[in-house]
């Protein structure tokens, strides 16, 4: 059942009249009258503020496929339009118009809108549990957001279909050879195959095979930070860690910027169920946490800059300053290096070739439904990899598990056990991928895997194989004065404070952090921690300012 079906009551809740006298306080402008189908907000209206409907109807609309339009609801008094977008200030990816009754709204713009959640608990948790579900919703139905035109499952689609999908941007893919309105628009804009996907955003523009952050300007995804303002934290890194401290810093009344160069979730968003994560005993996927995570530091107030690659950091007098790739800069009293760990490349003679045909460093549906029914291969033994395994196992038919030592060694008690009970997994222990075989197409093929106790090989046929043999950390972008251990990872504790660095006002948190527990929930305590301590080095830097 479609969240639209099961939670409508909750997506589309009717405000009691002293709900909507409490949300009178949080408007950001007088009551407007619309006529009988003018506009209230577009589909990509920058700052198009919810609207709380005090008498009359508005239609809210979203776009179905290329150009039509479909129903979302009507919205009657006592609702409000708008879903997370709003929050943020962001693009809107749906449109209001008065119904034929036309109709009296209050505007309340984002801002307002953050004030309200956080001065009204009992109404800020109403309206935010509908923005949230209907943002679900859109991604449910698709087509409300970004159209991909191309061939399904080649690399450049799975690459902007992951980026949308974890950045929970609804999205929909047309495939060129076989939609009749997407095939149209190619051959009408005579578009080559090596253009392939055309991305067509919401507000009108295409875009031909773009990189992610071509596309996410395109759909206004990134904040606009001010290159001149002093801001409070910046924190780089929207994993566990940098949103747990981008959370608890703009909730204390800090100004918090969070960069990153992917998406938000980290290595953890790609995790399909963690279930040893305090609270939640039936699990959580990564980048449903994550998700809650950065709509939590949006309420707040933080702003998102994502993705936005960090290229140098140093120290101006009292400030920081950031330089960031295409020559935008950001400043700060404190940086948050929450940048985590990249995923490392198994040593196998042209693996790039297969890295995003056939080889992932993730799973998620779009992985799982690409290679439903077949033969597929992982390598890995921690916990990430036995999260995919458990979640991947059941949909196809069998699932080759790659590992050099004894799961017991590495993997959680309670991932080695459910492994075990899988009938479909076979369990490779002591072996390693020697070399890869593609098709004609570009794909992947088959597999050679080499068993180290006797030296045999052994050739599967596959089409897909996951890779998850650990990481190395993201901190080749720092300056000589932050220093690292011989691996890379960020050393702390070099000054006052335990998770600073050896450069004053400069905190590493989470998995880039030298000696930090590779859990979620330990990264989430030490975004916690390090807001404590930059509160500490503020009330410091205060006693000691002339």
């Amino acid at each position: 059942m479609s969240t639209i079906a099961s939670r409508e009551y909750q997506m589309f809740p009717v405000l009691g009249a002293a709900e909507v006298a409490a949300a009178r306080r949080f408007a950001s402008g007088p009551e407007r009258v619309f006529a009988p189908g003018d506009s209230v907000y577009a589909i990509g209206d920058r700052e198009a503020p919810t609207w709380l409907v005090v008498t009359g109807h508005i239609e809210v609309l979203r776009r179905d496929g290329l150009s039509r339009e479909a129903r979302v609801t009507m919205h009657g008094p006592g609702q409000f339009t708008g879903e997370i977008n709003q929050l943020a200030g962001r693009p809107s990816i749906a449109g209001g118009r008065a119904g034929p009754d036309g109709c009296t709204a209050i505007p309340i713009d984002a801002a307002h809108l953050r004030a309200l959640m956080i001065g009204s608990a009992e109404l800020g948790e109403t309206v935010m549990r509908a923005l949230i579900l209907r943002r679900v919703g859109l991604i449910e139905e698709g087509g409300a957001g970004t159209v991909l035109i191309g061939v399904p499952g080649s690399p450049d689609v799975v690459r902007l279909g992951e980026f949308l999908r974890r950045s929970g941007y609804p999205y929909l893919v047309l495939d060129v050879s076989e939609d009749g309105e997407g095939k149209a628009l190619v051959e009408r804009l005579g578009v080559a195959s090596a253009e392939y996907p055309l991305v067509v955003c919401p507000t009108g523009p295409i875009l031909r095979r773009p990189r992610e952050t071509e596309l996410a300007a395109c759909l206004g995804l990134s904040a606009q930070i001010d290159p001149d303002a002093v801001n409070d934290v910046v924190i780089v890194g929207a994993g566990p860690a940098g949103l747990a401290a981008a959370v608890y810093a703009a909730s204390e009344g800090l100004s918090v910027v969070v960069l990153d160069a992917r998406s938000m979730g980290g290595q953890a968003g790609a995790s399909a169920r963690i279930e040893n994560y305090l609270g939640f005993p039936t699990g959580i996927s990564g980048q449903a946490l994550a998700g809650r995570a950065f709509n939590q530091a949006l309420k707040f107030g933080a702003q998102m800059a994502i993705p936005a690659e960090v290229e140098n950091l140093e120290r101006r007098g009292d400030r920081l300053h950031l330089q960031l790739a295409g020559g935008h800069g950001v400043q700060a009293r404190a940086v948050v290096v929450a940048s985590g760990a990249r995923y490392r490349r198994l040593a196998v003679e042209g693996l790039d070739r297969f890295e995003g045909a056939g080889v992932s460093y993730w799973v998620s549906p779009i992985e799982a439904r690409f290679c439903a029914g077949e033969d597929i291969a992982l390598v890995g033994g921690g916990n990430s990899a036995g999260q995919a395994v458990v979640f991947l196992a059941p949909q196809v038919k069998k699932l080759h598990m790659i590992v050099r030592r004894d799961l017991a060694e590495t993997m959680s008690r309670y991932l080695v056990d459910r492994i075990s009970q899988l009938p479909n997994v076979e369990l490779h222990v002591g072996a390693e991928v020697v070399s890869l075989e593609g098709d004609s197409a570009g794909g992947l093929s088959g597999a050679t895997i080499r068993h180290n106790a006797d030296g045999t090989l052994h050739h599967r046929p596959l089409r897909h194989m996951f890779l998850f043999i650990g990481a190395d950390p993201n901190s080749g972008w720092l300056p000589p004065g932050v220093e690292t251990d011989a691996k890379g990872f960020v050393e702390t504790g070099r000054r006052h404070l335990p998770l600073e660095t050896a450069m004053p006002g400069v905190f590493a948190i989470g998995d880039v952090r030298a000696g930090s527990t590779k859990r979620v929930a330990a990264a989430v305590g030490e975004g916690a921690a390090v807001v404590a301590q930059i509160h500490t080095m503020f009330a410091a830097n205060r006693k000691e300012a002339p």
